[in-house]
C-alpha cells in the first residue's frame, strides 16, 4: 500500500469512483500532471471513461468489482457522492482513499452534515430533524413558515425537496418525500448564494479559491461569477469558514462549500460536497491551477501552490437540448471557452457542458455587461430567477 503522505511518482494510477463529467475533468488534470487514471463506473462509455487509461465496469457496492479496481490503482478518489461509504472503506484496505469514507458519510446525509456543522460552530439557517408527524409540527413551530422539507440523502439540482408555505400543506409534503427521516429548513431572506472551493493536503496545507457567486434556474446552477461581487470582509469570512470545515474534517482533497449571504451581510452555510464542484468550473481558465489540478495534487501528495486567479470569469452551464441547440453559435462566439462532457444524449435538465468567459483581473462587468458577454446564451439568464432555497 502506498503511504498517504508519500507523493505519487509519475505514471502512478489514480482510481476515480464514478464516470461522470467531474471524473472526466479530474482525469484530464491527472494526465497533465503525469498520472494515469482508472475509472470505476457503471457506464462503459461515459464522460470519464472516454479520457481515462483504464475502466472497470461494475456496481459501486460490488465486492468483486471493488477488489479488481483496488488492485489496479495506487490511490482512490471519487467524483460524486451517491456511492457507498462502506465501499470506500473496503477500498481503503488496499490503498489510500481521499477524501475518506468518514467525510462522505457526513456529506451525503443532511442530518449528519448539519450536526457536524453545528458541532464545529458553523452558522446555519434554522433547521429541525423530521421523523414523524409530531416532529414535523415541531419543526414548523421551531423554524417557522414558510420552510423547505428535504430528504436527507440523494438530493441534488433541486430534487428531493418541497416548499411548505401553509400549515395545512405540511403532511402532504411529508408524505410526498421519501425516504424518511427528512430535514426541515427555515427559508432564508438571502441576498445571494456564494461558494468556496477549499483544498487541503495530508500535511495540513489549506488553499482556498476566491468565493464565487451562483445563480440558479429551475433548481439547477445556471451561472457562476468569479469573484463574487460582495464586500471583501464577507469574502474573507467565507474563506475562513471553508478553511475551518476542511480542517475539522481533516480533509485530503477538494471540498465545495455553499453559503448564503443574508440581507444583513451574515453568512449561513448551506451544504458541502467533498469533490470538485460545478461552481468551481470557472477556475479551469481563470487560474494557473484549477480546482481539478489542486484536487489531484492533494490526492497524489504533491505540493499545493496558492489558489490564485489571473482573470475574472463567468461560468455558464450548458443544460439540456435547448442549450446544445446553440452549439454552432457557441463555437463561433469570440471569447467563449467551451468545455463539453461527451454525453451522447441531451436530456432536459442534463448538464452537457459549460462555457467560461474571461475578463481582465478586477473587471468583471455588472448585470448588463454580463448579458452582453453571454451573447446567444443570455436569454434564459436575463429572465427573472425563481425563488431559491
Amino acid at each position: 500500500m502506498t503511504s498517504s503522505h508519500s507523493p505519487l511518482k509519475p505514471n502512478a494510477v489514480i482510481g476515480i469512483v464514478g464516470g461522470g463529467q467531474l471524473g472526466r475533468m479530474s482525469a484530464i488534470a491527472a494526465a497533465r500532471l503525469g498520472f494515469r487514471t482508472h475509472i470505476l463506473t457503471t457506464e462503459a462509455n461515459g464522460p470519464a471513461a472516454q479520457v481515462s487509461h483504464a475502466v472497470t465496469c461494475g456496481k459501486y457496492d460490488d465486492p468483486t468489482a471493488l477488489d479488481a479496481f483496488a488492485s489496479a490503482v495506487d490511490v482512490v478518489t471519487f467524483e460524486f457522492e451517491n456511492i457507498s461509504a462502506d465501499a470506500l472503506d473496503l477500498l481503503a484496505k488496499h490503498c489510500p482513499v481521499h477524501p475518506s469514507g468518514h467525510i462522505l458519510r457526513i456529506s451525503q446525509d443532511r442530518l449528519a452534515e448539519k450536526t457536524f456543522f453545528a458541532s464545529a460552530g458553523i452558522p446555519l439557517a434554522p433547521w429541525h430533524a423530521v421523523t414523524d408527524e409530531k416532529t414535523l409540527h415541531e419543526a414548523a413551530e421551531k423554524v417557522g413558515l414558510p420552510l423547505i422539507l428535504k430528504t436527507t440523502r440523494n438530493g441534488y439540482d433541486g430534487k428531493g425537496q418541497r416548499r411548505v408555505h401553509h400549515i395545512h400543506d405540511l403532511e402532504e409534503a411529508f408524505n410526498a418525500l421519501a425516504p424518511h427521516p427528512l430535514v426541515a429548513e427555515g427559508m432564508v431572506d438571502f441576498a445571494c448564494e456564494i461558494s468556496v472551493m477549499v483544498v487541503r493536503s495530508a500535511d495540513g496545507t489549506v488553499r482556498c479559491f476566491d468565493p464565487a457567486l451562483n445563480r440558479h434556474w429551475n433548481g439547477i446552477l445556471d451561472l457562476t461569477l468569479a469573484p463574487a461581487p460582495i464586500d471583501p470582509s464577507i469574502a474573507a469570512q467565507a474563506v475562513k469558514l471553508a478553511t475551518t470545515i476542511a480542517e475539522k474534517l481533516e480533509l485530503v482533497g477538494i471540498l465545495g462549500v455553499e453559503m448564503f449571504v443574508d440581507r444583513t451581510g451574515n453568512l449561513l452555510v448551506n451544504e458541502m460536497a467533498p469533490r470538485p464542484h460545478n461552481s468551481g468550473h470557472w477556475t479551469m481558465n481563470a487560474c494557473p491551477q484549477d480546482q481539478f489540478d489542486m484536487h489531484i495534487r492533494a490526492v497524489a501528495g504533491l505540493p499545493l501552490p496558492h489558489a490564485v486567479r489571473h482573470s475574472d470569469a463567468i461560468m455558464k452551464n450548458l443544460v439540456g437540448p435547448e442549450d446544445m441547440a446553440l452549439l454552432p453559435q457557441i463555437m463561433a462566439s469570440q471569447g467563449f471557452i467551451p468545455h463539453l462532457y461527451g454525453k451522447a444524449e441531451a436530456r432536459v435538465g442534463r448538464k452537457m457542458g459549460h462555457v467560461n468567459i474571461l475578463f481582465p483581473y478586477g473587471a468583471l462587468p455588472g448585470n448588463l455587461g454580463i448579458q452582453d458577454a453571454l451573447g446567444p446564451l443570455a436569454t434564459k439568464t436575463a429572465a427573472p430567477e425563481p425563488e431559491e432555497d
